[in-house]
């Protein structure tokens, strides 16, 4: 492996990223004004922040103006990442019908092209207690559902695909306000690469994991090597007497491609910031390759790739 290399007074270290398979599908939501499809999506996208805990993780992709939808009204975006096909199915089936045919004005439609289908409206045309209607457009099968504010339209189903899921960058910084700027930066250049989400607040995790625990129950446990409060206390650190803060940011995307670009996106922001931001080095989560087979190695995403 080669040695860690220096950009702009930040170190990059000579290690990789670590990914694994998931399945995921886009959902497009629109809604009489841009305000209702956010509070949808976001609704929608809640709790979603890491397969551990949540069942799914997933996130607003991008806001779309009218001439992007297929009703011609405001909406967004979403991706949802599950570890199985099944458990996506349960997750999209819960979370459209108790966050988004519950908000105002909306209207929910796939966001792909024909793959493997799994339930959109099909199952949650039957509030309509009987008064439900179907119509086929294109080809395509939608529901029409009467509501209080008029009709929920769903469409039928929509595919899943293969996925990635992971991603990662560790941004080992001077301290809390240092940190808190390269990642954001990290996320605002992410966010405009099409297909990736970054499911945790903000885009961000302070809250690293290691596989296992001390405690049997649990399967993951707080990063230690990269705790500032444990330098001294554990067997091994990776933090140096000059760096005080570490951020995460974990991206999902729908091809190894997308990862790649984001990280590459990320890292190319966060490098900007250089040493004199507080940024003191890059890293990235890995398992030693035990965890999944997509590896994104960092030198690999520099500018003019591996030195």
């Amino acid at each position: 492996m080669s040695e860690a290399v220096v950009l702009n007074g930040v170190v990059v270290d000579a290690t990789f990223a670590e990914a694994f398979p998931m399945k995921a599908t886009r959902i497009v939501v629109t809604a009489h004004t841009p305000h209702w499809a956010e509070q949808a999506g976001l609704a929608a996208t809640g709790f979603a922040t890491s397969v551990i805990g949540c069942g799914c993780e997933a996130g607003i992709e991008r806001r779309l103006s009218p001439d992007e939808t297929p009703d011609g009204r405001p909406g967004v975006a979403l991706l949802f990442f599950a570890m199985s096909g099944k458990e996506l199915a349960k997750q999209l089936e819960r979370r459209v019908g108790q966050c988004i045919l519950t908000c105002p004005t909306t209207a929910v439609y796939s966001g792909l092209a024909d793959d493997e289908p799994v339930a959109l409206g099909r199952n949650l045309r039957f509030f309509g207690d009987g008064w439900q209607i179907a119509k086929q457009i294109g080809g395509q099968r939608f529901w029409r559902v009467p509501v209080m504010d008029g009709e929920f339209v769903a469409q039928e189903s929509t595919p899943v695909v293969k996925a990635v899921g992971g991603g990662n960058l560790l941004l080992l910084a001077r301290d809390t306000d240092a940190a808190l700027v390269a990642a954001e930066a990290a996320v605002a250049a992410m966010r405009r690469v099409p297909n990736v989400v970054m499911p945790f607040p903000g885009g961000v995790v302070r809250s690293g994991s290691k596989v296992g625990s001390k405690y049997p129950a649990l399967s993951a446990s707080t990063n230690d090597a990269f705790c500032p409060s444990l330098v001294g206390l554990v067997a091994r650190t990776e933090l140096t007497p000059d760096v005080g803060c570490v951020m995460e940011v974990v991206i999902d995307g729908l091809s190894a491609a997308d990862v790649a670009a984001a990280m590459k996106a990320g890292l190319d922001a966060a490098l900007a910031l250089g040493a004199a931001g507080g940024l003191r080095r890059v890293s990235a989560g890995n398992y030693g390759g035990k965890l999944g087979p997509f590896h994104f190695h960092l030198h690999e995403l520099l500018p003019g790739g591996a030195p």
